[in-house]
């Protein structure tokens, strides 16, 4: 009787291909969230922006920390703006650490702001008042402290 299957053994096969077969769908299903997570569509990468302002906060948490800064525009209306940066790991190896930025710092920042129009972006480089940098910081003058 060599090669032939007890009905026990088909039942376990057929689980067994079923189970790979949910596993499978799980990855496909689940690929398309984790790949958004990480996609920066929602930056207008056509457009830069350079602003200047004062330090509210800098909030150093994963995934992604962000810099909050107070923008004052040439009529006085003032607007909090918020800066995506990378996670704390990938800052800590640029050098940022959670006191990089502190409360009521003057700086610098070059932006690709969010397609909306809301006042965030995706932080490219910065400047402080005391010359520190960050990123793509070339051409950014310090801001007068």
């Amino acid at each position: 009787m060599k090669g032939r299957t007890t009905p026990g053994a088909r039942n376990v096969k057929r689980h067994t291909h079923w189970t790979w077969a949910t596993v499978g769908m799980t990855l496909v299903l689940l690929a398309p969230a984790a790949t958004a997570h990480h996609s920066s569509a929602m930056f207008d990468r056509e457009v830069e922006l350079v602003l200047t302002g004062e330090v509210r906060e800098f909030a150093y948490l994963n995934p992604h920390s962000w810099l909050y800064v107070t923008v004052s525009d040439d009529d006085g209306a003032v607007t909090e703006w918020g800066f995506e940066l990378s996670s704390p790991s990938l800052l800590r190896r640029e050098g940022v650490s959670p006191n990089f930025w502190r409360v009521g710092d003057r700086v610098t920042v070059r932006t690709n702001p969010l397609t909306d129009g809301r006042p965030a972006g995706n932080m490219r480089g910065a400047i402080t008042a005391d010359g520190k940098t960050y990123g793509n910081a070339n051409g950014l003058e310090a801001p007068a402290p």
